[in-house]
């Protein structure tokens, strides 16, 4: 799993960039996450965004003031991240020592192992005591009728852990809150997304990085309009 997870990203680097040019849905998933985090906790001095990606989180953080330490499987993506510390690994087993950093992040990346308390459990181990984790799973994309925009197609676009598993791990190691963020979004928007190839594997997990977006492309073809893009946030702390 972890191996294809990995494949997936190296394969994906120039269309998640060309959807967060698009869209800067990334970008805003970060800020957002950050200012939950930092109100609930005394210390934002040093943060762990695992699961950085490109960077475009990393540079959100970084830009807050806090040392920032971008991890990722993907070499590929690290290549992109720039200035910050950067570390090829996985967040089911975190290679630090306990208790090296005030915050962990998880921006749009928990969701994305099958075994996400493995995850919150390291991120728990690297927090100090006050520490704060963070994180942000998709709930999908729904019409003006609430109806979600996968329902009359022959796919559902999910996830290797889904958002109420994602939940449950935080919530079994950390005291947490959690809410909902809401974007308006387009058809064209949705495509490009099942256009990266790891958001595409969403769809159809067993076909090659060109086979899986050619697939997501079609399937999705005739869907226009604005839909409302949800993500739920799930913020937690460590006991002091």
């Amino acid at each position: 799993m972890k191996r294809a997870v990995r494949a997936n990203f190296d394969a994906s680097v120039s269309a998640y960039d060309a959807y967060e040019r698009r869209t800067r849905r990334f970008t805003a998933l970060a800020r957002l996450l950050q200012a939950e985090m930092r109100q609930r906790t005394d210390a934002f001095d040093s943060i762990l965004d695992a699961g950085a990606g490109t960077g475009i989180s990393t540079r959100v953080f970084a830009d807050g003031g806090a040392r920032t330490v971008a991890l990722d499987l993907s070499h590929e993506m690290l290549r992109q991240v720039g200035e910050s510390e950067r570390v090829q690994g996985d967040f089911d087993a975190l290679p630090f020592a306990d208790r090296a950093f005030d915050a962990v992040a998880f921006t749009a990346s928990l969701f994305l192992t099958p075994e996400p308390g493995a995850a919150a459990r390291e991120a728990a181990r690297v927090l100090r005591p006050g520490g704060v984790v963070g994180a942000v799973a998709p709930l999908g994309w729904v019409r003006a009728d609430g109806t979600d925009v996968f329902a009359d197609l022959d796919r559902e676009s999910r996830s290797p852990a889904d958002v109420g598993t994602v939940r449950t791990a935080l919530e079994d190691t950390f005291v947490v809150e959690t809410g909902v963020w809401r974007f308006a979004t387009t058809a064209a928007d949705v495509r490009q997304f099942h256009c990266i190839p790891a958001m595409a594997a969403r769809l159809y997990p067993g076909l090659s990085p060109d086979e899986r977006v050619e697939k997501a492309t079609d399937l999705l073809a005739e869907l226009d309009g604005t839909v409302e893009q949800r993500w739920q946030w799930v913020v937690g702390v460590t006991e002091a």
